[in-house]
């Protein structure tokens, strides 16, 4: 669907003030097909789900590249949105921004074209996840999250059986920390009670009667 929201753009903008840049010749719309199927050929399965290539590298003929040049801006941009639209669409996930630079190079032949597609996490981004029962996901930093009933922790769960300040999770260098704080029902690690415990992607946290997801890319 993406794809052809992307064509049907592209169409417009080549039936307007670029009509004759195009006659016959490279169609940005080859582009974006190329690039949805480097999404496709380099995904790879993470924790959470499908993660996709978010920078891409376009590599065009002189001739190409001065043609495309006069709407750049325009054209990456469509770009960009064809790539976001194709992992909506496909379920993907992205550890960074969309980033998509299109270069000349004299070697390549007129209409001829390469692509170098690459998974770049955006620096500081969060890579550690608390999922709850409805979804929600609380990203963990550098910043303690504090679970409980009071209104200031940061994860406020309306259980009777969890405590006003019931457990924290903590980041430990690259790992989290899950640590109980003295709670009366204890806390629940994959179902056994624990005091403090070093969490791997995919352990199941329970507080009172509410289970708890740790995710990490």
């Amino acid at each position: 669907m993406g794809l052809e929201q992307f064509e049907r753009r592209l169409e417009r903008l080549v039936e307007g003030a670029f009509a004759k840049a195009f006659r016959g010749q490279l169609q940005p719309v080859e582009l974006g097909r190329r690039l949805t199927r480097e999404m496709d050929l380099h995904r790879a399965v993470g924790v959470r789900g499908v993660i996709a290539p978010n920078h891409f590298d376009i590599y065009l003929a002189t001739a190409d590249f001065e043609r495309f040049e006069s709407f750049g801006d325009v054209l990456n941009r469509e770009l960009v949105e064809a790539v976001r639209e194709h992992a909506t669409g496909e379920r993907y996930l992205f550890l960074g921004p969309i980033e998509i630079v299109i270069h000349e190079d004299p070697d390549l032949s007129v209409s001829t074209f390469a692509i170098e597609s690459a998974v770049a996490e955006e620096e500081g981004a969060t890579k550690d996840w608390l999922v709850l029962p409805d979804g929600q996901r609380v990203g963990i930093t550098d910043e303690a999250v504090t679970i409980g009933r009071l209104p200031e922790c940061a994860v406020v769960l309306e259980d009777a059986n969890v405590s006003r300040r019931h457990a924290q999770l903590r980041r430990e260098g690259k790992s989290v920390v899950l640590v109980d704080l003295g709670s009366t029902n204890g806390t629940k690690v994959n179902g056994v009670v624990v005091r403090e415990r070093r969490l791997a992607p995919g352990d199941t946290i329970t507080v009172g009667t509410t289970t708890m997801r740790f995710e990490s890319a």
